[in-house]
């Protein structure tokens, strides 16, 4: 893929003794608005991790803008991180900090720009996400769309090349969402930046994804456009595309034979 922006190259992370990643290959186009989907545990938010060092993999290759993630530095990582943003899956507001100071935190730690420079870069994040005339409530005052804007204004401050995105639809009212769907769209329009969504939410994914990844029992299932993929006919790609309930990815964890446990129930089990 020409001009990827982000390259992850047979990556191994093991969470104990599970294979969360086996040997996964993804690569994210410059400017393009990609989506990582998946069953829930299937690793999307690790992946995240990954790619911003705040997690090593066994083995493999993750790299931004030409940069090995793993084999950074600590001040090296720490510059590469300013080039991102992140808009985490609860919003991850500081709830002592009003909406204001919130997006103005990056800025302060990050610049040493005057307070003068940080209001109106502050104050243009606001506007860019509708929220200018909030700036003075704190979180607790804030809707659930309204804090998924804020923390999507905080994650803009810096002007990153890449934003991340956790989960940004869940929990959201039909209003509210459409709200966080069009911003992610015109954010990425406007300022060019590589966005990567985690979400398990399929119609409003694929509103907007340029490209889209599922992964599932550590590997990559399937990947293309939005279309190409509800053109599979691979039956677990199928299954998740649909919302099927039962199929490949099967609606009973492991167990033994039903009748066989009931009618056997061992002396030391308790049955509640």
């Amino acid at each position: 893929m020409s001009d990827s922006h982000i390259i992850l190259e047979k990556v191994v992370y093991l969470r104990g003794q599970r294979r969360i990643f086996d040997e996964v290959s993804i690569e994210i186009p410059r400017g393009k608005i990609v989506a990582v989907m998946g069953p829930s545990g299937a690793g999307k938010t690790t992946l995240l991790k990954l790619i911003g060092g705040q997690l090593q993999p066994e083995s493999g290759s993750i790299r931004v803008s030409g940069l090995e993630i793993p084999r950074l530095s600590r001040s090296e990582l720490f510059d590469v991180r300013k080039t991102m943003g992140m808009m985490f899956q609860s919003g991850a507001l500081f709830s002592d900090l009003s909406v204001f100071e919130n997006v103005a935190f990056p800025l302060r730690i990050h610049t040493n720009l005057p307070d003068d420079m940080i209001r109106d870069l502050v104050l243009l994040k606001l506007q860019s996400v509708g929220l200018r005339g909030a700036r003075r409530l704190f979180p607790s005052e804030l809707s659930g769309g309204m804090s998924r804007r804020v923390a999507l204004a905080r994650a803009i401050a810096l002007d990153p090349e890449i934003i991340m995105y956790d989960e940004p639809f869940t929990g959201l009212d039909p209003i509210a969402l459409g709200v966080i769907v069009d911003l992610i769209k015109t954010l990425n329009s406007v300022y060019g930046t590589t966005s990567i969504i985690v979400s398990h939410d399929i119609p409003e994914t694929a509103s907007i994804a340029d490209l889209i990844y599922i992964i599932s029992d550590g590997k990559v299932i399937g990947s293309g456009t939005p279309r190409e993929l509800f053109e599979q006919d691979s039956p677990r790609v199928h299954q998740f595309i649909k919302g099927l309930p039962d199929g490949p990815v099967p609606f009973h964890y492991p167990a033994n034979d039903y009748e066989e446990e009931l009618m056997r129930v061992p002396d030391t089990e308790r049955p509640f």
